[in-house]
């Protein structure tokens, strides 16, 4: 398996410890690949991860996403470590608020998700971490 797939059972999970009907904000770290490195058999021109993902993954999700209760709310590149692992990096963070997290999974746990959207973030990321948050202020 992937190591930076989204699971079955992790969306299970999730959906379990998260109250339905309430907005969350997904926190992205992401960790690129020098070159994007797609499955055998997909056809993309060669790029780099980042390329990958800012100009294939997110147009493809934000087509997939159209009309749904979505909102970026940050986006950047991760400048410095302050406490954390040394062997720990991250190119960027991003932080995306949905109306509830059914609208999240309805995106990401579909075949179109996994045909024509994930296979770039694959191809993109070298490591990523997907976090589920309230807004608890």
């Amino acid at each position: 398996m992937n190591p930076i797939e989204i699971t079955l059972q992790a969306l299970d999970a999730a959906e379990r410890a998260i109250p339905s009907g309430q907005p969350i904000y997904m926190l992205n770290l992401l960790r690129y690949r020098a070159q994007a490195r797609y499955e055998d058999g997909f056809d993309a021109a060669p790029c780099s991860g980042r390329e990958a993902f800012h100009e294939r993954y997110r147009p493809a999700f934000r087509r997939l996403a159209a009309g749904k209760p979505i909102a970026p709310m940050f986006s950047g590149p991760i400048l410095a470590s302050l406490v954390g692992s040394p062997s720990e990096r991250w190119d960027e963070a991003a932080l995306n608020e949905y109306g509830d997290f059914a609208t999240f999974r309805s995106i990401v746990d579909t075949e179109t998700y996994r045909r024509e959207v994930a296979p770039h973030r694959h191809a993109a990321l070298e490591d990523f971490r997907l976090f589920a948050l309230a807004k608890a202020m």
